[in-house]
């Protein structure tokens, strides 16, 4: 059974990934994907949005695809319903990033053991924010 990775692997990961890719990310700036993206941004992130449908998001190139990002990004963070993770986690892979993060209500066993097994980092059905907060910084 899958299990996130201890408090001190996640503080490292907040304190230290840089490119960060925000897979769902929406120009709404009402909806999660969007404020959790902009916090990103705000903590010294390199957000890049992921979202077919859009051109730019928070003033920066919107990408359709992982794949379609032409540098590397070392966290993908899944904004997707749970369905979507095995698809998302496979370009993960593909693209070298180092991390798979999901966001709360986002969970997919199969998914996270596949990502394991490449050697990626997985964190499941947690939000960054809260993680900021949690962790005192």
């Amino acid at each position: 059974m899958f299990q996130n990775p201890s408090d001190a692997v996640i503080r490292e990961i907040l304190a230290t990934s840089r490119t960060i890719a925000v897979v769902g990310c929406s120009p709404k700036n009402y909806r999660d994907s969007h404020r959790i993206a902009e916090l990103l941004m705000h903590r010294g992130h390199r957000v890049v949005p992921v979202n077919p449908g859009h051109k730019e998001i928070l003033g920066v190139p919107c990408y359709r695809e992982l794949a379609s990002i032409p540098f590397p990004v070392e966290m993908v963070d899944v904004f997707r319903r749970s369905e979507f993770v095995p698809d998302v986690a496979g370009q993960a892979i593909e693209v070298g990033a180092k991390i798979l993060w999901t966001q709360l209500g986002v969970y997919h066993e199969e998914a996270a053991q596949k990502a394991l097994d490449a050697g990626l980092i997985v964190i499941m059905n947690r939000c960054p924010a809260i993680e900021y907060r949690r962790l005192g910084f």
